[in-house]
């Protein structure tokens, strides 16, 4: 069994996720974060904390070697899309030099499994159903620089002999049913940004595009409610760990939802103030996109717990209550 795990990004919303899960399975847990997008309050009591940034090779090679290191969970990243049409160098920096140097630094350690915290934005546009074998064709930068992270990462386990694991994420929502971990940066989130709107006085609910060849004019995505993600990382590790077979997979839930259908379940809890806003399309945004999950249900037996619209809405609505 796995043992000792490091996860990059570990104070972030995903991270923080899978780290409470792991610490209830009886793993030692070690993250690794620059607290850039990540937070002090999130981090696991019971994880042994590092901060510094991903790049930095010779110290993630020195805590490899001291801690025994035998499992990686690499969530560390920008991750935001509008930004990265902005920022691209600092995108590619972070997401694909930052991968490169973790990889690196496993050369010759007991490292033996690596899972790698990717997206669907890395297929491409106008497919709506995708399986692991759909064409890849990233619209955004972020997406660009995924893929690459994708390719060197699959590249240098295959000449290590290190077991991978590439999980796809669709749209990750919600918070912890403990209440304690939720998503608290923002960025272009809309959970987030609908979570924050609906305990306003005057609620304003901007919807990016509204003319997209969907059946209500906005995008379509695949909704994943955060603790379902933070499972699929505990099982799909000891899977690859057990079985020594690596494998890409696509998470998510294979129910495309509406940005309209989320801003009308919002606004069952919302102030009768609220105004919804039509946004111009952003740059870089998939028109709709979910996931043909068949293999990561085969590969891990996996059944979601949280596949409810209204279920992930609440939770979203109960974490940003306690803010």
């Amino acid at each position: 069994m796995t043992k000792n795990i490091l996860i990059t990004g570990g104070a972030g919303y995903i991270g923080s996720h899978i780290a409470e899960i792991l610490v209830k399975n009886k793993k030692k847990i070690f993250i690794v974060d620059n607290l850039s997008t990540g937070y002090r309050r999130l981090i696991n009591k019971k994880a042994k904390f590092f901060k510094i940034n991903i790049n930095n090779k010779k110290k993630l090679r020195s805590i490899l070697i001291n801690h025994k290191i035998d499992s990686i969970i690499h969530l560390a990243a920008s991750l935001i899309i509008e930004k990265g049409e902005k920022y691209p160098k600092y995108y590619y920096k972070n997401n694909v030099s930052g991968s490169k140097k973790l990889m690196s630094a496993c050369i010759g350690t007991m490292v033996k499994n690596f899972i790698f915290s990717s997206t669907a934005a890395v297929y491409k546009d106008g497919l709506y159903k995708v399986s692991e074998k759909s064409p890849l064709k990233p619209k955004s930068v972020y997406g660009k620089t995924k893929l690459k992270a994708e390719k060197l990462i699959i590249n240098q386990c295959k000449k290590n002999k290190i077991n991978y694991g590439i999980l796809r994420y669709f749209n990750i929502v919600g918070s912890s049913p403990s209440g304690k971990i939720g998503l608290i940066n923002k960025g272009d989130h809309l959970f987030k940004n609908f979570s924050i709107q609906t305990y306003k006085k005057n609620p304003i609910f901007k919807i990016y595009g509204t003319n997209y060849n969907t059946k209500d004019g906005t995008c379509i995505r695949d909704f994943i409610h955060v603790s379902d993600i933070a499972e699929i990382h505990s099982k799909v590790l000891e899977k690859i760990n057990m079985t020594n077979k690596s494998k890409i997979l696509n998470c998510g839930y294979g129910t495309g939802i509406s940005v309209k259908q989320v801003a009308l379940e919002f606004k069952k809890y919302a102030n009768k103030n609220l105004k919804i806003k039509k946004m111009s399309n952003r740059k870089g945004d998939l028109v709709k996109i979910i996931a043909l999950n068949k293999n990561l249900k085969k590969f891990i037996r996996w059944k979601a717990k949280f596949n409810n619209l209204k279920v992930m809405v609440r939770s979203s609505l109960k974490w940003e209550k306690n803010q």
